[in-house]
């Protein structure tokens, strides 16, 4: 039976994990948490009070770092705020959105912030640009749009996007499941968000933005806006306010924040964002050239220039691709399942800055060793 596939230890990487969110979490990480709760420890701050200099200090450390790896441009500002880029896209729908709104859809992420904004009764039926899965769309000029938002990339097809300034509106860039390991040029957007589960192996309950001084104006605009329904929880400019002070409204969660600091410690000790975007980059380029060379693989993302750089998505024919997860499951490689979405015949192989490309090589002969016993 394919169950009973025992693959030798030698063939195995030395960590299993290829998630594609949450992601690969670094032992490092997990003992900063420990440390957390040591009584003299500089970062002593779980079960402890938000509001008071040792949260204050990590959620200000991490600002400065973000600003640093991102190399972010004069006047443009480190926000967070409590909930993850599903609460930021609500977020944007009262706080950015003047009126209407232009958004690319090629993938989960493009969609359900359109869908968000189309929800919105204080707002005009937004414009929607599609691409099949797979392949990429582009959000183009629209007349009375004054917010152009799109993905830069789309983790459940593997499709990264340019980020290049629409001219017109306010431009705000979905980079969840690729902020830190894609180069940008942040003054081509008014808003870089993200949650910290993907390229920052960190935890769920905090988003993160990087925005631009229209950005601010235009949330603090809207803020007194009479006739804007806008709940204090998605009020931009509250958060703005918040993140100034290194704080947030609500008490924001505090191992996602220890576990964010010290990747980020790690990241620029590595050389920064160019750094972690070639590692990330060497991983995917292996998987890649694997699926091309491969008799019963493919990449599903046939443009080489739209191939992400975090997540390869590889179609199989041939061989039951569910079958081949399995048995690498029972021999502790895990979470290269497919987007349940998607419905195809594929692995999905999360390939974030934490992953080891040597393991990735690993998994690579661990998937030949299957097949060939299939």
């Amino acid at each position: 039976m394919a169950t009973k596939i025992q693959i030798p230890f030698d063939l195995l990487p030395k960590d299993g994990r290829f998630g594609s969110g949450p992601s690969l979490v670094r032992r490092e990480q997990i003992d900063r948490l420990a440390d957390g709760n040591t009584p003299r420890s500089p970062y002593l701050i779980m079960g402890t009070s938000h509001r008071k200099p040792p949260v204050r200090n990590v959620v200000g450390e991490v600002r400065e770092m973000i600003a640093r790896l991102f190399n972010i441009p004069d006047g443009y500002e480190v926000v967070l705020g409590n909930g993850g880029s599903t609460a930021f896209w609500a977020v944007a729908t009262t706080s950015l959105i003047r009126k209407r709104s232009a958004h690319a859809t090629f993938g989960e992420f493009g969609a359900k912030f359109y869908e968000e904004a189309a929800r919105a009764p204080f707002l005009d039926e937004p414009a929607r640009f599609d691409a099949p899965a797979g392949q990429l769309a582009t959000v183009e000029p629209v007349a009375d749009a004054d917010v152009y938002a799109w993905p830069h990339h789309e983790t459940s097809t593997g499709v990264i996007s340019p980020v290049e300034r629409t001219p017109g509106g306010l431009c705000l860039v979905d980079a969840t499941s690729v902020a830190g390991g894609a180069s940008v040029d942040i003054a081509q957007t008014d808003a870089y968000y993200f949650a910290p589960q993907k390229c920052f192996g960190s935890d769920g309950g905090i988003w993160f933005a990087i925005l631009s001084p229209a950005a601010i104006e235009r949330a603090q605009q809207l803020h007194t806006d009479a006739d804007r329904w806008m709940p204090q929880f998605l009020d931009l400019s509250i958060a703005i306010d918040n993140s100034r002070k290194d704080q947030t409204l609500n008490t924001p969660a505090l191992a996602t924040l220890l576990m964010m600091h010290a990747q980020l410690e790690w990241m620029l000790a590595l050389g920064g964002l160019d750094a972690t975007a070639r590692r990330s980059k060497a991983s995917t380029d292996l998987i890649y050239m694997w699926a091309e060379h491969s008799k019963f693989a493919s990449p599903f993302v046939i443009d080489p220039a739209l191939r992400s750089p975090v997540v390869a998505t590889i179609d199989f024919e041939g061989v039951d691709a569910s079958v081949v997860s399995r048995v690498l499951r029972d021999n502790g490689v895990v979470d290269v399942d497919p987007y349940r979405k998607l419905g195809r015949n594929q692995l999905r192989i999360g390939a974030f800055p934490s992953v080891n490309p040597q393991d990735v090589s690993a998994l690579l002969r661990c998937i030949d060793f299957v097949v060939e016993r299939l």
